[in-house]
């Protein structure tokens, strides 16, 4: 296991939180401080639906570059399409383990969409890329 004595203690208080735009223009995220009490191993964020209704590059097929993401539906639904797996809606309580580099899409969300999203790491990519192919889509 990597040391990570270096880590810090992280206590990201909800009294006082900043919500600010990031990757998706209809959301605001919440950062809980683990990017730099990690020093920047590991980015933990409250993604939310901000009301705005915006089309982006999400809603295409897109990639994260990273070795690690976990989204855990803290409100609301969404369904997304991911590579090899289908449509999936996933609602308040559920979690979904997101292999690295699987394709996948957004194709719609409730305006009460609320996720914990934990990735590693906490600089990652998102890249827009082509379709999967039929036989790789489901």
């Amino acid at each position: 296991m990597e040391d990570r004595s270096n880590w810090d203690f992280v206590h990201n208080q909800a009294e006082g939180a900043v919500w600010t735009p990031g990757l998706r223009e209809i959301f605001e995220y919440r950062d809980l401080g683990i990017k730099d009490g990690s020093k920047g191993d590991v980015v933990a964020h409250i993604v939310r639906h901000n009301g705005k209704k915006a089309a982006d590059q999400v809603q295409q097929w897109h990639i994260h570059e990273c070795d690690f993401q976990l989204v855990y539906v803290l409100n609301g639904w969404a369904i997304f399409e991911y590579e090899g797996q289908g449509e999936r809606t996933i609602r308040k309580g559920d979690c979904i383990l997101q292999k690295p580099m699987i394709k996948h899409r957004e194709i719609s969300c409730s305006e009460d969409f609320e996720v914990l999203e934990i990735v590693s790491p906490a600089d990652f990519a998102t890249k827009v890329v082509e379709a999967p192919s039929a036989d790789a889509a489901e």
